[in-house]
């Protein structure tokens, strides 16, 4: 007999803190849909590099790190979901302290790139993001205002190395995250974020064309400072040049006089959109926005809770600001990093686990129409579990109380095992 889902008072489904609307099933689609659009973009930078000089390698690298990355989360998130989340967080903060002059894993073409300090401020938004997650996913208790209290240390971590846009990016996930504690619709919050990354490349798409008003372009300009928008300039020259394939990856510090002619260039254009639109084309953009909403995506159909996949999408959202704003996706750390939280924040459920993230219903109670027991539906008054009665708002379980209300003049039928074994005590 097919179980029925019943909707709580919220709109939810109950026992579940997931939107009614929003249970969208198997995420067995946003894998296959994860695992096509890696492998374009894989294809794709060696369609680029075809028949030139160039260095494929570092794309290559970046992409197997997300996988790799995004397949641990699963794996860790569905065996101790709280424990890696945390653990990664402590992680990427001592990457960001403790290699802030010299970050492991970085595809630039010098060994102190200027990019460091973008890179480092990634890596503490992406242990903002993680600690977030995890007291999200810990449930009541002291863990979870220490695994805040973590948060907002990395946030201050970040002002104290100088990143003033990874200090409110970091501070933006926290705030985020809190918010997200009384959000019902993620695909609501979801869709916010992606509306945000887009309007932060659009602004970057406008200031390299000059096509903002002079008074805000000034004041922008001050915050990105003259040569990184120089070499917006020369990408977005090399794109018009070559709009379709671009001139191959890694050979924008060939091109660019901008980038030959800044002492210690790391020969990169300090943002990713603008860094794929030249060397890899229009098709090279497409496919790193397409690599961004499938995050999304599979956030969206993750059936992890609501606070969880709300707090991921703000981290992720943060990562991509700064990402078009530099050249942190050029560090292996920050890419890995990110696919391992995307994985986190959309695993299956722990093994035996009653509710999102291991809690059972809401806030470990049943009230009416809430799963209960093996999956049965209880509601107001009626039995649960082993013969104990679940009134509404009641706890399930072996220990729980008994509604007043129920029936104390029921007997068992005679020929039942109690009554056989009440007839041998005798």
């Amino acid at each position: 007999m097919a179980e029925s889902v019943r909707r709580g008072p919220d709109g939810r489904t109950a026992g579940t803190g997931r939107d009614f609307a929003e249970t969208t099933g198997d995420p067995s689609a946003s894998d296959a849909a994860g695992a096509l659009i890696l492998a374009a973009c894989a294809v794709w930078s060696l369609i680029s590099a075809a028949g030139r000089e160039t260095r494929p390698e570092g794309v290559l690298l970046a992409l197997l790190a997300v996988a790799a990355g995004f397949a641990c989360g699963r794996i860790c998130g569905t065996l101790l979901p709280v424990a890696t989340a945390a653990g990664a967080a402590l992680v990427a903060l001592l990457l960001a302290l403790v290699w802030r002059h010299g970050m492991p894993g970085a595809t630039a073409a010098v060994d102190l790139a200027p990019g460091q300090t973008g890179a480092a401020a990634a890596l503490l938004v992406l242990a903002a993001g993680a600690a977030c997650c995890a007291a999200a996913a810990a449930g009541r208790g002291p863990w979870r205002t220490v695994l805040r209290l973590l948060a907002l240390g990395t946030a201050g971590a970040s002002l104290a190395l100088g990143s003033v846009a990874g200090f409110a990016a970091a501070l933006g996930v926290l705030v985020c995250s809190l918010a997200a504690t009384r959000a019902r619709r993620r695909l609501l919050g979801l869709t916010g974020l992606a509306l945000v990354a887009g309007l932060i490349v659009g602004t970057s798409w406008a200031v390299a064309e000059e096509v903002l008003p002079e008074g805000l372009t000034v004041s922008l300009e001050g915050q990105l400072t003259r040569n990184r928008i120089d070499l917006w300039q020369d990408a977005a020259r090399l794109a018009e040049r070559h709009p379709v394939v671009g001139i191959g990856p890694g050979r924008f510090d060939e091109l660019s006089p901008t980038a030959q002619q800044s002492l210690g260039s790391d020969g990169k254009p300090h943002s990713a959109l603008w860094q794929q639109a030249a060397e890899q084309g229009v098709v090279g953009v497409v496919l790193l926005g397409a690599a961004f909403g499938w995050l999304l995506y599979a956030l969206w159909r993750s059936p992890r809770s609501t606070a969880v996949v709300l707090t991921a999408g703000a981290t992720l959202t943060a990562l991509a600001a700064l990402a078009s704003v530099g050249n942190a996706l050029s560090f292996t750390p920050v890419t890995a990093g990110a696919g391992l939280l995307a994985g986190l924040a959309s695993a299956r459920r722990p093994i035996g686990a009653g509710g999102p993230d291991g809690e059972s219903g809401q806030d470990g109670r049943c009230g009416a129409g809430a799963s209960c027991g093996a999956g049965a539906s209880c509601e107001a008054g009626a039995s649960c579990g082993a013969g104990v009665s679940c009134g509404a708002g009641a706890s399930c379980g072996a220990t729980a109380p008994r509604d007043p209300g129920a029936r104390e003049d029921v007997r068992p039928r005679p020929g039942s095992p109690r009554t056989a074994d009440a007839g041998g005590r005798g």
